[in-house]
C-alpha cells in the first residue's frame, strides 16, 4: 500500500522571508555573494528557487535586504541613546561611548560581521550590486554622524571642523579589529576579545587629557 505524501508545511510569509535571510547570510558569510546562487538559499531553506525568487525577486534584491535590513540597521545611534548607558543621554551624547556600544554589539552578531567583511572585499568589482554603496560608505557614515549633537571636548573645535579624520580613522581601526577577531580562532572563542581589544586601542583615538570627561 502506498504510503501518503506528508503534508507541505505552510509557512506564515514573514516567517519564511525570515528563514530565506537568515540561509543568504550563512551562505554569503562563508562563500561571498558571488559564490553562491538562489538555487543555493533555495536548498538551505527546503524550498523551490521559484519560492525563493516569489519572497525577494531577484539575487540583488536579496543582497539588498540583507546587508541594508539586517547588517546596516541595527547597532545605530538611536539604539545606543535608548540604552540607558553612560554617554547615551541626548544631552550628554558621547562619541567614544558610542562606539564602544557598537563593537560591543558586534560581538555578538559575528556572522553578519563577517558577511559585512566579505562583501566589503567583493564591492571592488564595479559589477557588483553594492559597489557604489561602499566606495561611499565613509561619505555615509559621516552625514549619518553628524545628525546628531555630540558632546566633544570644546577646546578641538566644532565637530565638522575637527572630528571627520577622526571618525575614519576610527572606522578603519574598527574594521581592522573585527577581521582580526574573524580570522583568529582563539580570538572569536573569545566572548569579551572584541571588546577589550578596542579598549585598548581607544586611547590613541581619544587621547588624554583632552578627551577625559569625553569618552
Amino acid at each position: 500500500m502506498q504510503q501518503p505524501r506528508p503534508k507541505r508545511v505552510r509557512k506564515d510569509p514573514e516567517e519564511r522571508r525570515r528563514e530565506i535571510l537568515a540561509a543568504a547570510i550563512r551562505l554569503i558569510s562563508e562563500r561571498g555573494y558571488n559564490g553562491i546562487s538562489i538555487q543555493d538559499v533555495a536548498d538551505e531553506v527546503g524550498v523551490t528557487k521559484q519560492g525563493v525568487l516569489r519572497y525577494i525577486g531577484s539575487k540583488d534584491n536579496l543582497l539588498a535586504m540583507v546587508y541594508r535590513d539586517n547588517y546596516n540597521a541595527t547597532g545605530n545611534v538611536d539604539e545606543f541613546m535608548d540604552s540607558g548607558l553612560p554617554g547615551s543621554a541626548p544631552d550628554d551624547l558621547r562619541f567614544p561611548a558610542y562606539l564602544r556600544f557598537l563593537v560591543q554589539y558586534n560581538s555578538r552578531r559575528r556572522m553578519l560581521v563577517q558577511l559585512f567583511s566579505m562583501l566589503q572585499v567583493e564591492s571592488f568589482n564595479p559589477t557588483h550590486p553594492l559597489h557604489d554603496e561602499f566606495a561611499g560608505r565613509q561619505d555615509a557614515i559621516w552625514a549619518y554622524y553628524s545628525s546628531f549633537d555630540w558632546n566633544i571636548p570644546p577646546e578641538i573645535g566644532g565637530w565638522d571642523e575637527y572630528m571627520r579624520p577622526v571618525v575614519r580613522r576610527a572606522m578603519e581601526i574598527m574594521d581592522g579589529v573585527q577581521l582580526r577577531w574573524l580570522r583568529e580562532p582563539a580570538a572569536g572563542a573569545d566572548d569579551e576579545w572584541l571588546s577589550e581589544e578596542w579598549a585598548s586601542l581607544e586611547p590613541a583615538i581619544f587621547p588624554s587629557p583632552t578627551w577625559d570627561g569625553y569618552r
